[in-house]
């Protein structure tokens, strides 16, 4: 599985509220049409670790395999979402690389992100 971070600078001008419901209503459902895409989450930097970097926030995509995910990137869903992105925010770095298996997921999380204890 190739994991791909990028750091994201929003335009200038673009209100947070904004890109942050752009982010649930659109980008999250959208990744869901994309079949290279395992897992796909944005986060907001904290201000602690943002500030003097030009960067608001950091997305975390898991996909199946760079040439997976060359080919969504050839779609027209995803043409959609880099349109509406680029109005919005730009990406100021990437990294990408291969995890080492098996890693480490809970099971399930509740709502406030804490790990639901398993049952045997």
């Amino acid at each position: 599985m190739e994991i791909i971070v990028h750091r994201i600078r929003l335009r200038e001008g673009v209100d947070p509220d904004d890109f942050e419901e752009w982010v649930r209503e659109t980008d999250y459902e959208a990744c869901r049409r994309l079949p290279g895409v395992v897992s796909f989450s944005v986060q907001r930097m904290a201000e602690s670790t943002g500030e003097g970097t030009g960067a608001h926030y950091f997305e975390v995509i898991a996909v199946t395999g760079r040439a997976d995910f060359d080919r969504d990137m050839k779609t027209e869903t995803f043409r959609r979402l880099v349109d509406a992105f680029d109005v919005m925010a730009e990406v100021v770095e990437e990294w990408a690389g291969k995890r080492i298996d098996p890693g480490y997921t809970a099971d399930r999380v509740d709502r406030n992100e804490q790990p639901i204890p398993r049952t045997p």
